[in-house]
């Protein structure tokens, strides 16, 4: 069984996002709060992995863009996914709405 997980949306959440402008091999400045973040996933034992739509061009270029900022920002490379699985426990993105589990409540 894999290892449990969280995802980290990259634009907006955390790396800057630059308004009205999009360039997949270009990703904004690191935001701190979250940057910290994923340092006490890993060191509370988690995997991370970094959720994006980036993701879905399916580009090695896109990729590698993707892996060198988290080497510079976040100190070492992470997964690169656009998919959740049932080993991911949690996710922060900047477009979700939590839902109550079987319920169709929203929190909050």
């Amino acid at each position: 069984m894999s290892k449990p997980w969280i995802g980290f949306d990259l634009d907006g959440v955390l790396a800057y996002q630059a308004e009205g402008r999009y360039d997949p091999l270009e990703i904004g400045h690191p935001i701190p709060k979250m940057v910290a973040r994923v340092h006490r996933a890993v060191a509370q034992g988690y995997e991370v992995r970094i959720f994006t739509a980036r993701a879905a061009h399916k580009s090695r270029h896109v990729d590698k863009a993707i892996k060198e900022w988290c080497e510079q920002h976040l100190g070492q490379e992470f997964t690169v996914t656009n998919e959740k699985d049932l080993n991911c426990v949690r996710l922060y993105d900047d477009r979700a709405v939590q839902v109550i589990k079987n319920s169709g409540d929203i929190v909050g």
